[in-house]
This record gives structure tokens, sequence and C-alpha cells, in this order.
């Protein structure tokens, strides 16, 4: 460790390995729990990312890169004090390749933390389209307006170009969790999150537990939330695919990872 503020690569990949450990022998309920968190603090920074936007008079690059900054504070909120977040879960991978625990142990740490994500989610959505700040039915907010704008943009995206965005996303948000658990300040994990997720918001790229918030919330201001609820899959379902794959390059094309990957298929 180099003055005790960064870890070493080999550290870094122990780090995460440790830490994915922790995450698979976790009681089902603690996975549930921070999963809610984490879909609140996401939800946090999504409705941070809609107030930028809905200013008006801000050139759109701009909005978009200041969106970004706020967004950012999500990340911050599940990795500093601590929660469970699906895309960032994906790296639980590096431990299964190393034989600290199953498929199993992985999947269901998947399901459960997805589920806790979404339920977080509607839960901001819920309080929000009750707090007046987003307007009513009909009567929306330029908030509200941005709100459902976002929604239907992300509805209206071909299966293919979801995936896409996915991976592309889910690429920078696990960069900036090993950002995060690389540096030993906090100010330097506050560093490591902002960057990578300032970029995949301002590039334009597609987060499903994010989407678990901005869908939702348009289709409640347009008064469509129980009508056409599940509409919310088409996009969730082929970024969330996307989002795997982001993941999962991240971890394979490690060398690291690649030499254990060809020890771990070999004694298959």
């Amino acid at each position: 460790m180099s003055d005790n503020l960064y870890l070493q690569p080999k550290e870094i990949s122990q780090a995460l390995i440790n830490i994915g450990e922790k995450k698979a022998i976790a009681p089902v309920i603690d996975q549930f729990i921070y999963g809610i968190l984490a879909g609140i603090y996401i939800s946090f920074g999504a409705i941070g990312a809609i107030m930028i936007q809905s200013g008006g008079t801000l050139d759109a690059g701009i909005a978009k890169l200041l969106a970004g900054c706020v967004f950012s504070v999500g990340l911050m909120l599940i990795l500093i004090p601590g929660a469970e977040l699906f895309t960032g879960n994906i790296l639980m991978t590096i431990g299964l390749i190393d034989k600290r625990y199953k498929w199993t142990k992985v999947l269901m740490n998947w399901f459960v933390v997805y589920f806790g994500n979404f339920i977080g989610c509607l839960f901001i959505v819920w309080l929000m389209q009750h707090s007046g700040i987003l307007g009513s039915v009909g009567a929306t907010t330029p908030a509200g307006d941005v709100t459902i704008e976002i929604a239907s943009m992300k509805l209206s995206l071909p299966f293919y170009q979801e995936i896409i965005r996915g991976i592309l996303c889910n690429m920078l948000v696990c960069l900036a969790v090993i950002m995060c658990i690389s540096s030993t300040t906090i100010i330097g994990k506050i560093f490591g999150i902002f960057f990578p997720i300032m970029a995949f918001v301002l590039s334009g790229f597609e987060h499903s537990i994010a989407n678990m918030y901005f869908i939702p919330s348009g289709l409640a201001m347009k008064g469509e939330f129980y009508t056409k609820f599940f509409t919310i899959f088409h996009n969730l379902i082929p970024v969330t695919i996307g989002n795997i794959i982001g993941g999962l390059v991240i971890v394979l094309l490690h060398p690291k990872t690649e030499k254990e990957l060809v020890k771990f298929i070999k004694n298959k």
C-alpha cells in the first residue's frame, strides 16, 4: 500500500474478493434491507439529476454534465455508508472465479438485492408523487415534465440499444466501485466514484436501478402507473442484461482474473 492512501492492483483484487465473500454469506434479510436502502439512495441521485435538467435555460450539454455530477451522490451514499446495489454486485464474480463461494450464493444475492433495489425506488416514487414537487397528473411542474420526458425516452429505445447502453453503463459503474475501494480516504472514494458516474450519465447510458425510479415516476406523473406498470420491463429486462454483461467485461478482461478463470475452467 502506497502511503496508506490507495491500494495496489493486487490488493484491490483481494479486497473485492473479501467484500464478495461477505456479501455471499450475509443473511438474506440483510441483503434485502440494504438493497432497499440502495434503491432509495439511487433515487435521490435521480431526483437531483431531474431537478438540474428542469432548469429550462441551461445548455443541454451543461445540463447533462451537471445531472451526472448530482447523480453520482447516489453511489456515494451506497458505497461509503454501506448498502447493496445490484449493478455493483456483478463484481462478486471475482470471488466466484477465486472459488470463495458458489454460483448459487451469487445468484441469490443478485436476485434479493435487485428486488430490494426495486422496492426502494418505488417507495421514493410514491413519496415524490405525493410531495407536490413534480406537480400532479395533468398539472405537472417543469421537474414533472422532465420526469415524463425521461421515462418516455427510455421506453422508446430499441431492445438492442438498451442492451448496449446497459453494457457501457455498468462498465463505468463497476469501475467507480473499484476506484472507491482502491482509496483508503473518504475524499479519494468520493472522487473515485464521481468521475465514472458523471461520465455514464453525461453519455446517456442506461442503469437498470436508476430506471426503476425514472420510468415508474414518469408513468405516475402521466397517471399511467397502474395501467402501464409492466411496460417498465420493456426497458428493465434488456438494460439489466446489458448491466450484467458490462460488469462481467470489467471482471473477465482483468489479467489476474483471466488466469484464475483458466484454472477455474480446467478444474471443472
